[in-house]
């Protein structure tokens, strides 16, 4: 009896999920196409570490989502090579196709930039953009020839190792890096740097659908095609965290973090127990060490920022008619402006900037050094010492005592024994004009008021 039970069970069962089966069909082949996704960045600054981890996290998440493509807006002057080789990684790493618009109109990918639009799946600009440039430059000093030529082919073989399987003009875009030579969008279509021109990213996208694209996989080239009709673009907007490291990367604001938290901690250890202004000053100096670490720093810019810390503190206890001062300020100014070494102006500090902080912070560092040691070398004055020209009243005569008149005077609220030259009244303001010992001298004083006596 229990094996037909058993077996019509399972024949009841398997009827059901067959009936499932078909409802689940039907409501799939109901309901509408899901337009494929297109996650948007833009990176519109120096190609550096900030850069690198933006775009990271766009195509983890690209990736994830199963985007039907990375749309990266591009407008960037270069940055550090070392930066631009990992972003090149990556974009040939990803599944999802990447496409690099230079954008808007004005908009260039200049040096590191041109290494990112040739490295994409897809590389289109806007009308009125440009690209190339993109000659290495080294980041500390001026390269011999041997050196300058060992860039060069460096960065050309980088170039060519996924420009030649993109199917693009290898030789011109060889001679953007070793001769520095620059491209408008319509000479790079006409030829073969980029795929398409484009005025806006909605026309982008719409063209683009349908488009095929060659991918690079394991050192391989595979074909693929881009699927975009009535693709949605959702914008990846920077994180409070790729902000704040944004800003920070700025070597301008790094300058100005590391010389005022140096301020603040010096006001600090001047007037202790105020807590606040060291407090906030670690703050500002470890943030501008982060910052300067994102940077290349050079090493001997750091041993002009200490001498002029020392020349600032000599002048301050040495008397040389401003000259340590002046050395000391001109140290700080070259130490700031040669601080960060890149390979483009826009990542060092500007030449205003430093000057005019270096200024301000010697001027009152010298102030301050001044104060300080003033204030050092003032002896406190307490008892009798601290009287002297201070405004009294007798309280009793003072009458003559063996050879002076002597008595008790109030003064700051406090009882003193006195002594004179001549005889003094009682209630009579007197001034305190010198001591001996415990024992004030003390003459008469006419024309003090009431009020000034306490």
């Amino acid at each position: 009896m229990r094996k037909p039970i058993s077996r019509f069970l399972g024949q009841y069962v398997s009827l059901l999920l067959f009936c499932l089966g078909l409802l689940a069909a039907g409501a799939v082949a109901d309901t509408p196409g899901i337009p494929p996704i297109v996650y948007r960045i833009e990176i519109r600054d120096t190609i550096q570490p900030i850069s690198a981890g933006r775009l990271e996290r766009a195509l983890d998440r690209a990736n994830q989502d199963h985007a039907a493509a990375l749309l990266v807006e591009l407008d960037t002057p270069g940055g550090l090579l070392e930066s631009t080789r990992q972003m090149v990684g990556m974009m040939l790493a990803s599944k999802v196709p990447v496409i690099v618009y230079v954008a808007p109109a004005g908009a260039r990918a200049a040096s590191a930039g041109f290494f990112l639009l040739e490295a994409a799946d897809i590389a289109a600009m806007a009308p009125g953009t440009n690209t190339g440039a993109a000659h290495p430059v080294l980041e500390a000093g001026t390269p011999d020839e041997t050196m300058k030529m060992k860039m060069e082919n460096d960065a050309a073989a980088f170039l060519r190792s996924y420009v030649t399987h993109r199917g693009r003009n290898v030789q011109l875009a060889e001679d953007a890096v070793r001769q520095s030579k620059s491209f408008s969008a319509d000479e790079a279509l006409d030829q073969k740097l980029i795929d398409i021109v484009s005025p806006s990213e909605t026309q982008l996208i719409a063209t683009l659908d349908g488009h095929v694209f060659t991918h690079i996989s394991g050192g391989e080239s595979t074909s693929g095609v881009l699927h975009l009709k009535n693709a949605r673009i959702l914008p990846l907007d920077a994180t409070i965290r790729e902000r704040l490291l944004g800003y920070l990367s700025n070597p301008n604001i790094a300058l100005l973090l590391l010389v005022g938290g140096a301020l603040l901690i010096y006001l600090e250890f001047n007037v202790p127990g105020t807590i606040v202004p060291g407090a906030l000053g670690t703050v500002m100096v470890l943030l501008a060490v982060f910052a300067l670490d994102l940077l290349p720093i050079r090493h001997t810019a750091i041993l002009l920022l200490l001498a002029a810390a020392v020349l600032l503190v000599l002048e301050a206890k040495f008397a040389s008619h401003g000259i340590l001062a002046i050395a000391g300020i001109a140290c700080l100014a070259f130490g700031a402006l040669t601080l960060v070494d890149a390979p483009i102006p826009e990542m060092t500090v500007q030449p205003g900037v430093a000057f005019s902080l270096c200024i301000a912070f010697g001027i009152i560092t010298f102030i301050l050094l001044r104060l300080a040691i003033r204030a050092r070398r003032n002896k406190a004055l307490t008892g009798p010492a601290a009287l002297v020209g201070s405004i009294g009243s007798t309280m009793e005569p003072i009458w003559s005592a063996n050879t002076l008149p002597i008595g008790r005077i109030l003064v700051q609220g406090e009882i003193w024994q006195a002594i004179a030259r001549s005889p003094i009244p009682e209630k009579e303001f007197v001034r305190v004009t010198g001591f001996h010992d415990d024992i004030l001298e003390v003459q008469s004083d006419t024309q003090t008021p009431p009020s000034a006596v306490s």
